[in-house]
């Protein structure tokens, strides 16, 4: 079985990688910019063609916490439509070819009944700090849509829930939740700050799963043919920001003070997604939050420079 990654330098893409390899039935190429702009129609046509896989998981994205979200909303919605609609054009001809494309739980609109069902799909309004991010992936699922009816492709839109482990980006800028409050609370424990504030009162619940969950879960609907559909991918736990805090100081042993500064915005008060799609098909993460948070600061440690 012929498998393309796009993006596999990211970290979904070398995750899923890496799960990929273990397998000896699996003839993986793991595509970067440095053979494929995939923002170039003729070169992304070039690498289908050359490869001709029989699964493409397209792990290419430009991703961002909140405030990276809201400051470059044009960025977001351009970059990730232009390679969406290159890798949905180049893939008109072959329809042979099965796609796993990979969203994002943002893609729900701001008010889905919670835990977030993948019939809440185009219900209501979005998100206002993402959605042009959202927008893009909305398209991207739109297009796989109209490729499957039109032409007869099979796709597979895993939407999963909060990521975070290696190869995240620890920005302080434009990170995500976890990877932001490692790399600024890493800093502090270094500086010996007394104190370390978190945006927010700390009440709002959230979902996270761990990247290698996700690999696996790809793994899992390659090898076990799944149906092509929409499925949501999460852990089903929820945690307050608050004792994720608490979790992201114990394992970074940081004695200084929390303080929340609840002047700043919560955003949604809960969002956690409905897994039991797939989880009724036979995939469980395996991974725990204390786990997982114990192995991406230790990839912190190792790779910060």
């Amino acid at each position: 079985m012929k498998v393309l990654v796009l993006g596999s330098r990211g970290m979904v893409g070398s995750s899923v990688s890496a799960i990929l390899k273990k397998n000896n039935n699996i003839n993986l190429f793991e595509s970067t910019r440095d053979d494929t702009n995939l923002f170039s129609l003729t070169e992304t046509k070039k690498l289908l063609n050359d490869f001709k896989p029989d699964i493409i998981v397209n792990s290419a994205a430009k991703v961002g916490g909140i405030l990276a979200n809201d400051l470059q909303r044009t960025e977001f919605i351009l970059n990730n439509l232009k390679i969406n609609i290159n890798i949905i054009e180049s893939l008109i001809k072959f329809p042979e070819i099965k796609l796993i494309n990979l969203g994002s739980s943002c893609i729900y609109p701001l008010g889905a009944e919670v835990p977030i069902a993948e019939s809440s799909l185009l219900t209501g309004k979005l998100e206002p700090t993402n959605s042009p991010y959202a927008m893009a992936k909305l398209t991207a699922i739109e297009m796989g849509d109209a490729i499957s009816k039109q032409y007869g492709h099979e796709v597979i839109d895993l939407m999963p829930t909060n990521l975070y482990g290696p190869n995240d980006n620890f920005s302080e800028n434009e990170s995500h939740v976890i990877p932001g409050l490692i790399s600024r609370m890493h800093r502090a424990k270094i500086e010996n700050k007394e104190k370390f504030k978190v945006w927010g009162t700390g009440t709002p619940l959230r979902e996270f799963l761990f990247v290698d969950d996700l690999a696996k879960a790809i793994e899992f609907m390659i090898l076990e043919n799944v149906k092509p559909g929409l499925y949501n991918v999460g852990s089903n736990e929820e945690i307050a920001i608050k004792a994720l805090v608490e979790k992201i100081k114990n394992v970074i042993d940081f004695s200084g003070e929390i303080i929340f500064d609840d002047t700043k915005p919560d955003g949604n008060p809960r969002k956690l997604l409905d897994s039991t799609k797939i989880n009724n098909l036979g995939w469980k993460p395996s991974i725990s939050l204390q786990k997982g948070l114990k192995i991406t600061y230790q990839w912190f440690l190792n790779n910060k420079n």
